[in-house]
């Protein structure tokens, strides 16, 4: 029987690859993970992920409109 060494490794530790895992850099505003190469914005002490800055204005009020 031929095993996979991702396999023997994640079956050993509950992880694939503990080196190929992106480093941790933080939590953003919203509570969700910041990895290290990730687009942050950061606004009055907080850091906020790129994906997520659109919801942070409305939050914090800013209104989107269309121009006319």
């Amino acid at each position: 029987m031929i095993k996979h060494s991702d396999v023997t490794c994640e079956n050993r530790t509950g992880f694939p690859n503990m080196i190929a895992q992106p480093e941790h850099a933080g939590i953003d505003y919203f509570g969700n993970e910041i990895l290290a190469g990730d687009d942050v914005a950061e606004f009055d002490g907080e850091v906020i992920l790129k994906d997520n800055l659109e919801r942070f204005l409305e939050e914090i009020g800013f209104e989107f409109k269309t121009a006319i």
